[in-house]
């Protein structure tokens, strides 16, 4: 055998080469496990082990307080009852708009999401300026209380009342889902059996939707635990305290050093939060049906004008009200005047916008923080969306879970894990990020990483992956693909995922309230820092400004409607 010695000038072919492929799995890997996956195991870490091994002596200590019994009871306690008042207003609404020909479904579904934009903060004040004593709304409806009288929503009923209204347009979007996917036949034939109306509701269509009631509930219950603003703005005054509030206060009072056990207190948070997830993912009894199905229309007759009365009283009082005296608030200069001729002025509005470099700069961090997490969301979701959908391995679902862990978590235990990780300095460049908008940006990286995954992948269940994989027998790399034939593809849902999130970080606060610091702050938290220092008229107009905004986006999501994926505006039909 001849053998051909190789030319000493001649290049070696590479015992391997990384595609372009492999390194953006790669750089996903990295991302997802320092932003995501890294934090919750600091916590946990922070949470249950000191120098000297498991803290069984410190958790021991910190759960036989009785402030601790007290604030786990309140949690569970208030998360259970509000998430009934959410099921029961959210499942009334749903099945009204789904199932029934009322009119004027577009005009109520809009109003009755709405507050569910709004941040639980803006809404918190807004029902306390409504309904407190000293009320202009309530004055001018000749319900006005004595002076003195105790505020009716500084009460453990008051919080449940208000968060079970808050998160019933999550009831709602959950149930109408499952609602749309009852077959039309099985309620079509108990009609022609003779069934009434309310009979097929009862015996048909809720048994059937049982298994998105449990999730809608799941759903409710969770956001109820990790509901900062409403628990802050009206269980610190009445002195109700949970766990989100004793984490808040206890960090805030007492530094870094409560941060172990604030850690252990998160654990509790989690496992709550978990409960809840795992109770909705272990219920099967949803029914499955083909795309082609559609919702029997019950017929209201005469009483749909009644349903309709109803249902828009509901939202004069649970929005309306609130919003007029976060208003009427607004403009005037001093808390509890009189909205009159006199006493009416837009100080506040100037105030709020040219005046208060605080406000300002807070709003200008929210702005940028915000636009960037959007554009590195959306970027990395359409590669992360396409190795969840096209390809397998313990990688690919070990990526799944981190990028879906930390949205499942209560904000301030995804804030205590941040600060647990990021309070040293990071590793080999001896920086910290700690106290600058960068731990911020990682929090809100890893927050809404599921948020803006979920439209993406229900984007790419439905191309066909004939048309990749034909670019790819043409020669196109990866990346080409991905510019050429994927995001053209993608881009509708991706951009659509793109302005649920924009919507939700602008005004968010539930992990930004333990990330900043006097240097750095975001919008949402000032509407409790003004509070609480007893600016509630400045307070207002940042509230009406926040709402605004939410509208305006709202507003121009419906007016670019025709260009997104059908379903993903709730209140088009």
């Amino acid at each position: 055998m001849t053998v051909i010695p190789q030319s000493k000038g001649a290049p070696r072919a590479p015992l391997f080469r990384l595609s372009s492929e492999s390194i953006v799995l790669a750089l996903l890997a990295v991302l997802i496990l320092s932003v995501s996956v890294a934090p919750m195991l600091r916590l946990a870490q922070a949470a249950l082990f000191d120098d000297g091994g498991l803290a069984v002596e410190r958790l021991a200590k910190l759960f036989s307080r009785p402030q601790t019994g007290a604030a786990i009871w309140n949690t569970v306690q208030i998360s259970l009852a509000s998430t009934l008042v959410s099921v029961l207003v959210g499942t009334i609404f749903a099945v009204i708009m789904v199932q029934t020909d009322l009119r004027g479904k577009s005009a109520l579904v809009f109003a009755f999401v709405l507050p569910l934009m709004i941040p639980p903060q803006v809404t918190a004040m807004a029902w306390i300026q409504a309904f407190s004593p000293s009320s202009p709304v309530l004055g001018l409806l000749g319900l006005s209380m004595e002076a003195g009288t105790r505020h009716p929503l500084y009460s453990k009923a008051g919080i449940i009342l208000l968060l079970g209204i808050y998160n019933a347009p999550l009831v709602y979007l959950a149930m109408q889902a499952s609602l749309r996917r009852i077959p039309l036949d099985l309620a079509e034939a108990a009609r022609a059996a003779g069934a009434s109306p309310g009979r097929v509701l009862l015996t048909v269509i809720l048994p059937l939707a049982r298994g998105g009631m449990v999730a809608a509930a799941s759903l409710a219950f969770v956001s109820a635990i990790g509901n900062f603003g409403i628990q802050a703005m009206l269980g610190i005054p009445a002195r109700v305290p949970t766990l989100i509030t004793q984490i808040y206060q206890q960090i805030n009072g007492l530094g870094p050093g409560a941060l172990p056990n604030m850690a252990a207190l998160s654990l509790v948070l989690t496992a709550l939060t978990v409960a809840g997830v795992l109770l909705a993912a272990r219920d099967r009894s949803d029914t499955r049906v083909d795309l082609g199905s559609r919702p029997l229309m019950l017929p209201l007759g005469r009483s749909g004008a009644v349903i309709a009365a109803l249902l828009w009283t509901y939202l004069v009082v649970s929005l309306l009200l609130p919003l007029s005296a976060l208003v009427q608030t607004s403009l005037v200069p001093a808390y509890g005047l009189p909205l009159t001729a006199e006493t009416m002025t837009l100080k506040n509005y100037v105030s709020a916008l040219f005046q208060q470099v605080s406000l300002r700069d807070a709003f200008v961090t929210s702005l940028w923080l915000t636009l960037v997490t959007v554009g590195f969301l959306m970027l990395v979701s359409v590669f992360l969306g396409y190795f969840l959908t096209w390809r397998r391995g313990p990688l690919v679902r070990l990526l799944h879970f981190g990028s879906e862990a930390a949205y499942t978590l209560p904000g301030i235990t995804l804030g205590v894990a941040m600060i647990l990780l990021f309070l040293r300095p990071l590793p080999g460049i001896g920086v910290s990020i700690y106290g600058t908008p960068w731990i911020i940006l990682a929090a809100y990286v890893a927050g809404f990483f599921a948020l803006a995954l979920r439209p993406v992948l229900s984007g790419y269940a439905q191309i066909d992956r004939a048309l990749e994989e034909a670019a790819r027998v043409a020669g196109a790399g990866f990346l080409r693909r991905m510019r050429d034939v994927i995001w053209p593809l993608i881009a509708p849902t991706a951009i659509a995922a793109a302005v649920i999130v924009f919507m939700t970080a602008i005004n968010e606060i539930q992990t930004s309230i333990l990330l900043i610091s006097s240097g750095t702050r975001t919008i949402g938290p000032m509407i409790i820092f003004l509070e609480e220092g007893g600016a509630s008229t400045l307070a207002a107009a940042v509230g009406c400004l926040m709402i605004l905004g939410v509208l305006a986006l709202m507003l121009l999501s419906t007016a670019l409607s025709r260009f997104l994926p059908k379903g993903v505006l709730p209140w088009q039909f």
